[in-house]
């Protein structure tokens, strides 16, 4: 068992041993010079307290105060960086770990490429306040099973063609449908048109469950195919779309690769950025002269779409040419790409849990951007799922009448 606090200047660790002594610890540090703690703390010999020692606990010296942070070690948690956190800031164990003993830090780490810094108020310095609310969202060892549970779900689904729940149900009411006669084809396709978006609601609503169950690219090409059922105008996904980029460099052209474009079914464009619903990556948790501001996800997002339709449009004539003679097989016969004026769309994160002035904010951000591109949540999706469910039945409903 370890305990971490604050003692002057120092910031450090006890570890209290199950075993009837901590004399091991002794022999490590003697014969390799260093002990592991937990699987994530590393000590040597210089930072063992001598003063604290007895027959069953060790107490290591984890950081120095330096200026107003605590400065540990990057050998101590094996990272790049040193790490800084605020004195002001309430540190324990559960700072540094997490469910099934994994390293805070370094998972952070494994994402960054510069120090890790909690609280101040210099750039790139993680907010208190966030740091918190990471660990409160940190995976607990019930949500771990989940997800590994959920994993291995969707990898043998893959493979051994077993159905989810909305998969069954859909199943399920196709084979009860008997084969329509000529005088009710319109009814039966008004209720096959809400099925249809009912398998993609309740299918989305399972996915939105265990969203790390699925990999970047696997969740980018499932919500593609509800995409294409929802917005029937599109009737092409070309992935990795080649364009020339004329203004970044200016001694050469460079070759750019937009993820994914849909086609609709004129041969028009468009550009859709799709990301995993990470939380809280739409807008900041504190107010800036009283407004939420974009976080970097969302403006970055926003930024990258915009760049893309710049490249694109620059490109004109000879860019559709080139489309057309590269990515011929993947669209209809003879038939012509036109870049003309195209939008985009985002799909990315959550908005269920926000408070009245977050939708507000949230709703003049889109609509900022509302003429060059649709930005959308999840919940927005699901919302927009749900309408057409319920205005397809009321239609359905009326024609039985």
């Amino acid at each position: 068992m370890i305990k971490i606090f604050k003692q002057g200047r120092r910031l450090l660790l006890r570890y209290t041993s199950k075993n009837p002594d901590a004399t091991w610890i002794d022999a490590k540090l003697n014969n390799e010079g260093c002990v592991t703690i937990c699987r994530i703390f590393s000590f040597n010999k210089e930072e063992l307290v001598e003063d604290s020692l007895d027959d069953n606990n060790r107490t290591f010296v984890l950081g120095v105060l330096d200026g107003n942070f605590y400065k540990i070690d990057r050998d101590i948690l094996e990272l790049k960086y040193d790490l800084f956190l605020v004195k002001e800031m309430k540190i324990c164990t559960k700072t540094f770990v997490a469910p099934r003993d994994i390293s805070v830090f370094e998972k952070i780490d494994d994402l960054i490429d510069k120090p890790i810094v909690v609280g101040g108020d210099a750039d790139g310095s993680i907010p208190i306040s966030d740091f918190h609310a990471l660990l409160k969202n940190f995976p607990n060892t019930t949500e771990l099973t989940y997800y590994a549970n959920a994993r291995i779900t969707r990898t043998l689904k893959d493979y051994l063609g077993s159905m989810s729940d909305a998969q069954q149900i859909f199943e399920k009411y196709l084979q009860k449908k008997q084969a329509i006669s000529a005088e009710s084809r319109g009814n039966n396709l008004n209720e096959y048109e809400y099925k249809k978006f009912e398998y993609v609601r309740d299918e989305l609503l399972a996915m939105l469950i265990y969203p790390d169950a699925y990999n970047e690219k696997a969740w980018q090409t499932l919500i593609i195919k509800f995409l294409l059922l929802i917005f029937p105008k599109y009737v092409a996904v070309l992935e990795n779309l080649h364009v020339k980029d004329f203004y970044s460099s200016p001694d050469k052209t460079k070759d750019r690769y937009i993820d994914l474009t849909l086609v609709d079914a004129s041969g028009t464009i468009d550009i859709i950025e799709i990301k995993k619903p990470f939380n809280n990556c739409l807008l900041s948790k504190t107010k800036y002269r009283d407004n939420y501001t974009p976080r970097t996800e969302l403006s970055g997002s926003v930024m990258q779409v915009e760049k893309y339709l710049f490249h694109l449009n620059k490109w004109g004539r000879p860019g559709e040419l080139d489309i057309m003679k590269k990515r011929k097989d993947e669209l209809p016969q003879n038939f012509e790409i036109k870049i003309t004026n195209p939008k985009g769309m985002i799909i990315l994160g959550r908005d269920c849990d926000f408070a009245d002035d977050q939708k507000f904010d949230f709703e003049i951000i889109k609509r900022k951007y509302a003429n060059i591109m649709d930005i959308m949540t999840y919940d927005d999706l699901l919302r927009r799922l749900n309408n057409m469910i319920t205005m397809l039945l009321k239609n359905s409903q009326r024609d039985l009448a």
